[in-house]
């Protein structure tokens, strides 16, 4: 899904899993790859699980997708930079069009569930969505797991 959105929109200067980055923008002593924007960061944030026939697994999938743009153009009324507020309404539309309906591992396609549009600190706009998927999987045949055999002796 990362290298699906990095080809379809060259434009971001960054797309990557979400592992806290936006979270800890401000805090130095943890190490992690600085943000560039515009981004887009991915999180699989759930999977509610059912069982199948034999080993196979169905689940639903909840992905959260976030773009996060820097704001720093003046965008009141007169300024001149309104046409800001458009551009970044146009890529958050873009990105969506994207993924509605991409089959990230090959079985359900995405649909997008909530959004959530917000800015953050430092004149940042995040545009979030979760998206949910089917996702089966299938435990391979014959994979064995040793068995430790416990024997007590009591005296």
């Amino acid at each position: 899904m990362v290298a699906h959105i990095a080809r379809e929109m060259p434009e971001l200067i960054l797309v990557d899993e979400d592992y806290g980055q936006l979270e800890n923008l401000d805090d130095d002593g943890q190490q992690m790859y600085p943000l560039t924007y515009p981004a887009v960061i991915i999180e699989p944030s759930r999977v509610d699980w059912s069982h199948l026939e034999g080993d196979s697994q169905k689940g639903e999938a909840t992905l959260r997708v976030r773009l996060i743009i820097d704001c720093y153009d003046d965008t009141h009324s007169g300024s001149g930079t309104e046409f800001r507020i458009k551009e970044r309404e146009e890529l958050r539309y873009k990105l969506h069009s994207l993924l509605e309906g991409y089959r990230p591992l090959g079985d359900g396609g995405l649909m997008r569930t909530q959004s959530t549009f917000f800015t953050y600190k430092h004149g940042i706009k995040v545009y979030e969505s979760l998206y949910t998927c089917t996702v089966t999987e299938q435990m391979k045949r014959g994979t064995s797991y040793s068995r430790t055999q416990i024997r007590l002796s009591v005296k």
